[in-house]
C-alpha cells in the first residue's frame, strides 16, 4: 500500500522440501541456456529482456510472456521461467523501462519513475511485435502479467488490440490500495504534490513516505508469506544492487491514476480473453477494483472475461512468490485458463 505450475501427479523440481543445492543446480543449469537481449523501446530507451526456446522433447507450442510487476527483474523469476519452460512453453520476459536491468529515467536511479505510463505500454507492444512474433510463426501467444504489469499489458490490449490471443492477469494494479484514503482525496494530494513539486523543482520528488531501496524485515512485508522464497528475493537484490528500486515519485502516482482512468474509459477497446486472479488478502492493489474491473468489462464483451475474479485464498499480493499451495493453485489455474477453450475462463 502506498497510501496509508507443477502439473497434476508431477512434483516440482522447485518445491522446496528438496534440497537447496539441487534447486540451485536446476536453475543454473536453465538459466545457462537462456537468450539475453536488450532492444531499444520508445525514445530509444535500452531495455533488458530474457528468452528461453520451447523444449525439444515437450509437443507444446504456444509462447508465454511475462509482464512484470514494479521493482522487479526477469532475475527474480528463474524459477517460475523454469517451470512453465517444463510446460513446454517458449517464455519471453521484459524488464520495464526505469526498473531492473533497462535504463533508468533519472540521475537518482531509485527514484520510481515515467514520463507517460502508456510509454510502458508501447514497450511491451514494441517489444511483442518486433521481438517476439517473428519468431512464433502464427503460433498462439499468451501473457501473464503481475500487478503493474498487468495495468501495462491492459493498456497495451487498448492502444493495440488483438495482439495476443490470452492473458492471465495475477494482483491487476487496476487500482493502488489507497487504504483508508478515499479516491478523490488521493487524487486531490497526488495531483496537489505533483504541481507544488514543478513549482519548486525540475526534479521529481518522492511521494510523502516514500525514499531510496531499502529491504523490509519478512515480518513486515505485504508481498509473501513465504520465508524461503523471501529471503531468496531479499538476497538476490543485495547481490544485484543495479536491480534496486527506491519508492515512487507523486509523477509516477499521477501517471498511475491516469492508467487507472484510461483502463476504465477504453474497456470497449479490449479484444484479448483475460482471466483475472485476485489475491485474498492483497494489501498492495484494490480487490475492490479489481472486481469492478471484471464486472464492467463482462457487461460490455462478457465472452472476454468471467463477471468476477478467480479468488485466491489467504494470498498475499505476490501469487508466484507465496507458500508453495497458494502458488501450485496460481500456477495450475493459469494453464488451465491457456489451455481451455476461450469460453472457459474458469470461473
Amino acid at each position: 500500500m502506498i497510501f496509508a505450475m507443477t502439473i497434476k501427479n508431477k512434483q516440482s523440481p522447485f518445491h522446496h522440501n528438496e534440497a537447496n543445492n539441487q534447486k540451485v543446480n536446476y536453475q543454473k543449469n536453465f538459466w545457462e541456456k537462456g537468450n539475453f537481449g536488450v532492444f531499444e523501446g520508445k525514445n530509444k530507451i535500452k531495455l533488458h529482456y530474457a528468452h528461453f526456446n520451447k523444449p525439444t522433447n515437450q509437443p507444446n507450442t504456444s509462447t508465454i510472456l511475462i509482464s512484470q510487476g514494479r521493482c522487479e527483474s526477469y532475475l527474480k523469476y528463474k524459477e517460475t521461467l523454469y517451470e512453465l519452460h517444463e510446460r513446454g512453453y517458449q517464455i519471453f520476459i521484459l524488464d520495464h523501462r526505469g526498473q531492473g536491468l533497462s535504463d533508468r529515467l533519472l540521475k537518482d536511479t531509485y527514484k520510481g519513475y515515467v514520463d507517460e505510463f502508456d510509454d510502458y505500454a508501447e514497450d511491451l507492444y514494441q517489444f511483442t511485435s518486433t521481438i517476439i512474433k517473428p519468431l512464433l510463426e502464427d503460433k498462439k501467444l499468451y501473457l501473464l502479467a503481475h500487478s503493474m504489469g498487468c495495468a501495462i499489458a491492459l493498456r497495451m490490449f487498448q492502444l493495440y488490440p488483438n495482439i495476443i490471443n490470452k492473458a492471465a492477469l495475477l494482483s491487476p494494479m487496476i487500482a493502488i490500495n489507497t487504504g483508508f484514503i478515499p479516491d478523490f482525496l488521493a487524487n486531490i494530494l497526488v495531483r496537489s504534490g505533483k504541481k507544488v513539486n514543478q513549482l519548486f523543482s525540475k526534479v521529481p520528488w518522492y511521494f510523502l513516505g516514500q525514499k531510496l531501496y531499502k529491504a523490509k524485515p519478512f515480518d513486515h512485508n505485504l508481498l509473501t508469506q513465504c520465508t524461503i522464497r523471501y529471503k531468496e528475493i531479499y538476497d538476490l537484490y543485495n547481490k544485484e544492487n543495479k536491480i534496486q528500486l527506491g519508492g515512487v515519485t507523486f509523477h509516477w502516482l499521477f501517471e498511475a491514476l491516469k492508467a487507472e482512468r484510461n483502463i476504465f474509459t477504453d474497456l470497449a477497446k479490449i479484444k484479448t480473453h483475460l482471466c483475472v486472479l485476485q489475491a485474498s488478502s492483497d494489501k498492495i492493489v484494490s480487490n475492490k477494483k479489481q472486481t469492478l474491473f471484471c464486472q464492467k468489462l463482462h457487461q460490455i464483451s462478457p465472452e472476454l472475461i468471467a463477471k468476477n475474479p478467480i479468488i485466491i485464498k489467504n494470498a498475499h499480493h505476490e501469487l508466484l512468490f507465496e507458500k508453495d499451495n497458494i502458488r501450485t493453485e496460481t500456477i495450475d489455474k493459469i494453464i488451465q485458463f491457456f489451455e481451455s477453450s476461450t469460453t472457459d475462463l474458469g470461473s
